[in-house]
């Protein structure tokens, strides 16, 4: 597949590569879609910890290709979190707005493979397959061999499904063995072009990450199996996937985890009962077991905290040979 993307994107893909191996880089991907909860912004502290106790850059992208779902003001927001909080993230800004041409290359080139087909299921005659308790929905096949057309029928467009055969996906989880998911029993078919035209998340992402140079991704528990169809497109253009941790989710007293959908509390609310970012960082930095109950500090007074004593660092999440 890699030779089958235009000479100038093979030239970038292989620069991002080497920039790669020479650097740590790791980023905070947010959708303006809504207030950060306090749960996104325990992930960011831990992204931005993990690549400025390396030395390495930390990048922001705002993951905003699915418009209808984009609040006005959120973008600004998101920033005016980071920096209450303290974390401070390296240029440029990246946005996945500005690069649907990039996307759009990669999917024309996936489509010649003959691992993209047409679907033309909706969503309510896939509704029985929203399983459980969160449970990853697997696709079952409908359209996988039906010769569907690519265009316009009754005024709709398919979606396009990633074809994924039944083989072993792996990746390097930090602080655990090498992981791995089937492609067809685990994950299935995901859509990485939807029928209303729109990209989807697993192909913007798996092309960010190489074409942003990222070493590694730090980000939720709910993102594992995602982790399946997007290392499979990465093979696919002949990378090596990037380095991942999937972190615990933060919770609410119920054992809830804590979403955007069920209006989690977010630094409003914080700030709002007289808390300040120093409080914040502190009770979660003593969470994880690095400072004593009841500290205050900042993220730069926890970085050289765990700089001068990096045996709490490994000792907590298990992660060797970082230093």
């Amino acid at each position: 597949m890699l030779e089958a993307l235009p000479a100038h994107l093979r030239g970038e893909l292989l620069s991002a590569k080497a920039t790669r191996q020479k650097h740590q880089r790791g980023r905070f991907a947010p959708t303006p879609s809504g207030p950060l909860h306090l749960g996104n912004l325990h992930t960011a502290l831990l992204s931005w910890l993990f690549s400025r106790l390396q030395g390495g850059e930390w990048f922001i992208r705002i993951d905003d290709l699915d418009t209808p779902r984009i609040q006005s003001g959120a973008e600004a927001q998101i920033f005016a979190d980071l920096a209450w909080l303290g974390l401070d993230w390296d240029p440029p800004i990246w946005r996945q707005s500005e690069r649907r041409g990039l996307y759009s290359s990669v999917l024309s080139a996936l489509r010649r493979t003959d691992l993209v087909y047409p679907c033309r299921c909706s969503r309510r005659m896939l509704a029985h397959l929203s399983a459980p308790h969160g449970a990853w929905p697997i696709y079952p096949g409908t359209c996988l061999n039906k010769r569907h057309s690519w265009g316009e029928v009754q005024g709709k467009l398919p979606s396009w499904r990633f074809r994924l055969e039944a083989k072993v996906l792996n990746w390097q989880e930090l602080g655990a063995e090498t992981c791995q998911l089937n492609g067809a029993t685990d994950v299935g078919d995901v859509v990485l072009r939807r029928a209303d035209g729109y990209l989807a998340y697993h192909l913007a992402t798996a092309v960010d990450e190489l074409w942003m140079g990222i070493d590694s991704v730090v980000r939720g528990t709910d993102l594992w199996v995602s982790t399946g169809p997007q290392v499979a497109l990465m093979q696919l253009l002949q990378q090596d996937p990037p380095q991942y941790w999937h972190v615990p989710l933060l919770q609410d007293e119920q054992g809830q985890k804590l979403s955007k959908g069920q209006q989690a509390p977010g630094l409003a609310t914080w700030r709002s009962e007289g808390g300040t970012a120093e409080q914040l960082i502190g009770s979660w930095a003593a969470s994880n077991g690095w400072v004593p109950p009841g500290s205050t500090l900042s993220p730069s007074d926890l970085l050289k905290e765990l700089k001068n004593n990096p045996q709490k660092w490994l000792a907590q999440f298990k992660v060797m040979g970082l230093f």
